[in-house]
């Protein structure tokens, strides 16, 4: 292979990496608030949980206050009726104790109901404890991992500089030229593979006789389409021909 195109490969890969690098730390701070904001709502999800018994208890405190309300009002009137003299304040009296029994009943299946709902609070709590035990131990575990990957990737950048100065003055300039001038315009690549018959980026077809060219990789070549330098990969045992590729 044309040692500039082995130059300019490995250029594209460094360039490739030093992007991909950027990219990284500069969304750092991102997937840190992500994680800050899974920490969150695990805790809002606890929190609520914990709510929901609390008003539970206080809606149960408040039944068990109209209960012995009623309960009271009950006894009361059964000490009246031993004191009425007419059948009629008698009935009226037993009206008024039915009723304060319906009462009872009716306050005391709400506090079963409450009851019930506190057992099923009071579990609901002790999942969302797990659950955030769990996100906190993820989240420290990840943070810490995303905090020593980036890094690496600033270490590798700094270092990446100097490899890339020592890359650029080994390429002919005019081909380093044709390379500065169509990766910005290409999205950062300007070398691409050519493969059966086709540059992988653009994915447009290449005249069977540029395609030939290319595959021997012994002059600078590029994408009548993209513009982008093309180079072939030497085709293992048991590959296809250029012909075959071709066809």
């Amino acid at each position: 292979m044309l040692p500039d195109l082995e130059r300019l490969i490995n250029l594209q890969q460094l360039d490739d990496f030093v992007e991909q690098a950027r990219r990284t730390i500069a969304e750092h701070p991102d997937r840190v608030k992500a994680l800050d904001d899974r920490l969150k709502d695990a805790r809002d999800h606890l929190a609520a949980a914990r709510q929901r018994v609390a008003d539970n208890q206080v809606a149960r405190r408040t039944l068990e206050k109209d209960l012995a309300s009623v309960q009271g009002r009950l006894s009361k009137y059964k000490d009246q009726l031993m004191e009425v003299k007419t059948n009629r304040e008698y009935q009226a009296m037993q009206k008024e104790i039915e009723v304060a029994q319906a009462d009872v009943r009716g306050i005391e299946d709400h506090i079963l109901e409450r009851m019930v709902e506190a057992d099923d609070f009071a579990a609901a709590v002790k999942q969302a404890e797990a659950s955030l035990a769990v996100a906190q131990k993820e989240v420290e575990q990840e943070r810490r991992e995303m905090g020593e990957h980036v890094a690496r990737l600033q270490r590798d950048l700094e270092q990446s500089a100097g490899r890339r100065e020592a890359i650029l003055l080994q390429i002919s300039p005019g081909v380093l030229a044709i390379y500065q001038a169509v990766a910005p315009k290409r999205k950062g690549i300007g070398i691409a593979e050519a493969r059966a018959g086709l540059c992988t980026i653009c994915q447009v077809r290449l005249r069977p006789k540029v395609f030939n060219d290319v595959l021997r990789n012994d002059t600078i070549i590029q994408c009548e389409s993209c513009q982008r330098i093309l180079y072939s990969v030497p085709l293992g045992p048991g590959a296809p021909s250029a012909s075959e590729q071709t066809s």
